[in-house]
């Protein structure tokens, strides 16, 4: 199987480390990081991910609206984006589900279920 390509969009770089260092040691895939929703959307472009990891509460741009841009455009509309949030609540998992995100991810999440949870709902295994 080809290696999988992640894009992680988070403003804390703390964040974009830890998902980066244990997806590429734990499932030995590419990780491509951007700090901000509009570097993000460039990052998605350019290099075609498998998948986006998206933080939901940023400055300038939240996820959502980062979500929203990168369903707009045809080069980036089909890359599953899976939420991580601080803040999720079955009611929120149904709206992120009817928006067309893959699913979402409580932050702090554990870092070495990364990859798994990630893999799971994206029907990886």
């Amino acid at each position: 199987m080809a290696t999988k390509r992640i894009l992680v969009i988070d403003n804390e770089q703390y964040i974009q480390e830890v998902a980066k260092i244990c997806l590429e040691t734990v499932a030995a895939w590419e990780v491509v990081t951007a700090n901000s929703g509009q570097e993000g959307i460039i990052q998605a472009e350019v290099c075609q991910p498998d998948a986006i990891l998206l933080d939901v509460m940023m400055p300038d741009m939240d996820g959502i609206t980062t979500f929203e841009k990168l369903q707009a455009n045809p080069a980036t509309k089909a890359i599953p984006v899976i939420l991580l949030t601080a803040k999720i609540q079955a009611s929120d998992r149904r709206r992120y589900a009817q928006m067309g995100m893959a699913t979402a991810i409580a932050k702090p999440f554990n870092p070495l279920e990364l990859a798994a949870q990630i893999a799971a709902s994206l029907g990886w295994t």
